[in-house]
This record gives C-alpha cells, sequence and structure tokens, in this order.
C-alpha cells in the first residue's frame, strides 16, 4: 500500500480507536519532569503510561483490535508476549468475554505470567525466546482456529497505541518534539 494511503487509513484509525478507548483506557497524566528540564534546557513532559491499565500502553492497541475482533464474531484470540502484550490482550479478553490463550517464553518473569494468568487468560510456557513462543501461538491459533493478536505489525493495534499522541496533543498542543524510548517495538 503506497505509504501517504496507509497514513490516512491509520489516521483515521487512530481517531476511531480514541472514541473506543475513551471509557476503556486512562488518559494517562503528561507530568512535567524539572530534572530532565533543567539537564535539558529545555521543557520536558513524561507521558506516565505506567500508570495506565495492566502498567503499559499496550491495552490500547490490544483492546482496539480485539473490540473490533468481538464484533466480527471471535471468540478467541492467541498471543504471543514476554508481559505487556500478554497483559493487554489479558485484560481486553476479559473485558469482552473472550477466550485468551497467550504463549510466553519459559523464562518470563513470574509477576508478568501471574500478571497475565490473573486477567483469566491461558498463559502457556513455550521456548527460550520470543520468537519459540511466536511460532508456538501461530501453531496454537491455526490449531484452534482463534485470531492471532499481533504485538505491532498490524494497523488497528498502531491505531491503538497512536491514541497516545493524541493525548499528548491534547494536554501540551505547542509540543516540538516527540521522543518515544523503544523496546520491543509496538510504540
Amino acid at each position: 500500500m503506497e505509504t501517504s494511503k496507509l497514513l490516512d487509513e491509520l489516521n483515521i484509525k487512530i481517531r476511531d480507536a480514541r472514541e473506543v478507548l475513551k471509557n476503556i483506557v486512562h488518559h494517562t497524566p503528561l507530568q512535567h519532569s524539572r530534572t530532565l528540564s533543567d539537564l535539558t534546557k529545555g521543557e520536558i513532559y513524561l507521558k506516565l503510561e505506567n500508570l495506565q491499565k495492566t502498567g503499559a500502553f499496550k491495552v490500547r492497541g490490544a483492546y482496539y483490535k480485539m473490540q473490533k475482533l468481538a464484533r466480527s464474531g471471535v471468540k478467541s484470540v492467541v498471543a504471543a508476549s514476554s508481559g505487556n502484550h500478554a497483559q493487554g490482550v489479558a485484560f481486553s479478553a476479559a473485558s469482552l468475554n473472550m477466550k485468551a490463550t497467550i504463549v510466553m517464553p519459559r523464562h518470563t518473569p513470574f509477576y508478568k505470567v501471574n500478571a497475565t494468568k490473573s486477567y483469566g487468560a491461558e498463559v502457556v510456557l513455550h521456548g527460550d525466546t520470543y520468537d519459540d513462543a511466536y511460532q508456538k501461538a501461530l501453531e496454537i491459533a491455526q490449531q484452534t482456529n482463534a485470531e492471532f493478536v499481533h504485538p505491532f505489525n498490524d494497523l488497528d493495534i498502531m491505531a491503538g497505541q497512536g491514541t497516545i499522541g493524541v493525548e499528548i496533543f491534547e494536554d501540551l498542543s505547542d509540543v516540538e518534539v516527540v521522543l518515544v524510548p523503544v523496546g520491543g517495538g509496538g510504540l
């Protein structure tokens, strides 16, 4: 798909996601950081997504994607994650009365496994790496006819995460630069 058409489609989806998520996720605060502002001689604000439901931004994309799946009749989803996406999918599945199976690498910290289970998801520990868990999740999705919910390579997931940008501009309309630290991706 042509880049400009893709961006137009994503823009429309972000607006839709904002409406869908407005009563589901928290509008997290934008907090001024005096320390970072002093260090950089600029005005630095932090978007506190650690205060989001499930403790991370990933719930935004997971819920937006999964509510669309639920509306189309999907009852069961599978995901691969070593933490935040797992919890976002599990929370969303519980909220939407869907079954969720989450495949996590065997060495995932127990508190992430327990948090995911606490939302009602079935957790399968498989492999030593995310890639191992990802392959197993694809197998399970195919075997069970469940829908696979990718952690980042999906326009609906991107749109849900994109609602963070909308909130930033609502809270600080003259923002000049947004820096996004990325680990596993998805934002």
